[in-house]
């Protein structure tokens, strides 16, 4: 059915917008939520939307991807982005501690190699980072096959993730410096 791919990186998304409207109604940027459509077949929906919106592309401060399945996150990935590590670290001390406590973070990383919908704005310039979620065989047991259902979900990860992810777009848009798009492969 596709509940963890990518069924919860929508219901995340769509719970962080539900929050930040509820708590931070007048952000310093304009936060927005994506989902796109055709990743399995091409990045085609992200690719589309780069390709058409490239005023949105460069104003971009961060983008933040989840597109693992189920699971709490675990792993910041910065793409190769050189100066990512400041700003995120800003951000993440101002998040609460028991949603960042067991988080990995890759600085500056390596520059993303474009196998999910962040692949296109890279590519582009923006400044995007790789949220990875728990490895509990979700890709040899259930990605991409009919074991891909609502009840192998879990809603306690996927709670702690609305609240990371939450507090690392508002705090994104209200950082008064755009990060710098400086990365390892430029």
């Amino acid at each position: 059915s596709g509940a963890m791919d990518n069924g919860t990186g929508t219901i995340l998304m769509m719970e962080v917008m539900r929050i930040l409207r509820e708590v931070c109604p007048d952000p310093q940027r304009t936060i927005l939520a994506a989902h796109w459509a055709s990743e399995e077949q091409g990045l085609n929906g992200s690719r589309a939307f780069v390709k058409d919106h490239p005023d949105i592309v460069e104003r971009t401060q961060a983008l933040f991807n989840q597109d693992n399945g189920t699971g709490r996150i675990q792993y910041i990935g910065c793409a190769g982005l050189l100066n990512a590590g400041k700003h995120l670290a800003g951000w993440l001390s101002r998040t609460p501690s028991e949603v960042t406590r067991d988080l990995r973070i890759s600085l500056p990383g390596m520059p993303s190699g474009g196998g999910t919908d962040n692949g296109p704005f890279i590519a582009a310039g923006a400044t995007g980072f790789g949220l990875g979620a728990t490895n509990w065989s979700y890709g040899a047991y259930m990605w991409h096959t009919n074991r891909d259902t609502y009840d192998k979900i879990v809603f306690d990860d996927l709670k702690r993730n609305v609240v990371l992810v939450a507090c690392l777009a508002y705090l994104a848009s209200e950082d008064p410096e755009f990060i710098s798009r400086e990365s390892e492969g430029s």
